[in-house]
């Protein structure tokens, strides 16, 4: 019998999380802030892989090597971030702002009871979607990996869990059985769709100058079980906890043409994704938050401009 993988864990303390929603809301501005700044600089010194990776990534961003100010920007943007998802799970109110490519279609969606299949990226305030899905009466299950010391995803489940779960990709072997239960038990999937490791279906689109491997399950899934999918995307908004979330257009599986067909057209819609996603990440690329390698450039791919 193979030995059980041990689950990941996140970087800090199994205390951190909580002594960091104990110090914003015990401590003033001024010396909370300035804590979380320096708090920020040794996660910088601690986490030497994380820090390469996003200095690859501003490189390839920013078309040179980026400063260790710059690195650290990057770090201070997630621990700006993660307050905010804390804030939110101990129940601080949420302000949204919707920005739709066809609003007809989202409104559509969005008032219907139809379960649908909803993709994001690991970018800006992206995280907190599957949730407020459930804030909005929709049953929604959330595809994420299940992490140690995580107390920020247990306070959202507790915050939301009258209509959010979760299916826990550590074990793939049951995940399409999960999936498929979910979907036929009338709820909606929530995942995210730019990291490769747990992802059985890989194709190659353009993104941040160049062809690179993005996770394609999403539209496989679709088509299997007639599923429309939509993808959402978060910024912060004005005001500290307010976020701007844009939605694209739908796709729609067509049951009266083939399956290469339905996929021809899902490759499309994808592209369109990425496009709008990269304009967004160019735009604020301190909140692409994959400390992790870029998605790989395919073999024998060329390199655009």
């Amino acid at each position: 019998m193979k030995p059980e993988k041990p689950i990941p864990r996140n970087p800090g303390p199994n205390w951190g999380y909580a002594f960091l929603v104990w110090a914003e809301r015990g401590w003033p501005s001024w010396i909370f802030r300035p804590g979380l700044m320096a708090g920020t600089w040794i996660g910088l010194a601690c986490m030497p892989v994380q820090r390469a990776h996003s200095r690859a990534y501003l490189a390839v961003i920013f078309g040179r090597p980026p400063r260790l100010i710059e690195v650290w920007r990057h770090f201070f943007a997630f621990t700006e971030f993660l307050m905010h998802k804390l804030r939110v799970g101990r129940g601080v109110p949420m302000a949204c702002e919707f920005v739709a490519v066809n609003p007809v279609d989202f409104k559509k969606l969005d008032e219907s009871d139809r379960p649908a299949l909803f993709g994001t990226f690991h970018f800006g305030c992206s995280d907190l979607l599957g949730y407020l899905l459930g804030a909005r009466g929709r049953s929604v299950s959330i595809i994420r990996l299940r992490v140690d010391n995580s107390d920020d995803t247990r306070w959202l489940g507790q915050r939301f869990g009258r209509k959010v779960s979760f299916l826990w990709v550590n074990d793939p072997a049951n995940l399409l059985f999960e999936m498929k239960d979910a979907l036929e038990a009338g709820k909606s999937l929530a995942m995210k769709c730019d990291r490769l490791e747990f992802s059985a279906k890989t194709e190659p689109f353009q993104f941040l100058g160049a062809t690179r491997r993005f996770p394609f399950t999403i539209y496989h899934l679709a088509i299997l079980f007639n599923r429309p999918v939509m993808f959402c995307t978060a910024v912060p908004a004005a005001g500290q906890d307010a976020i701007r979330v844009f939605a694209s257009a739908v796709f729609e599986p067509d049951a009266t043409v083939g399956r290469a067909a339905n996929l021809h057209h899902a490759r499309a819609h994808f592209q369109a994704v990425l496009s709008d996603l990269e304009t967004l990440v160019r735009a604020q690329p301190l909140l692409w938050f994959n400390f992790l390698p870029l998605n790989p450039v395919a073999p024998d791919a060329a390199q655009t401009s």
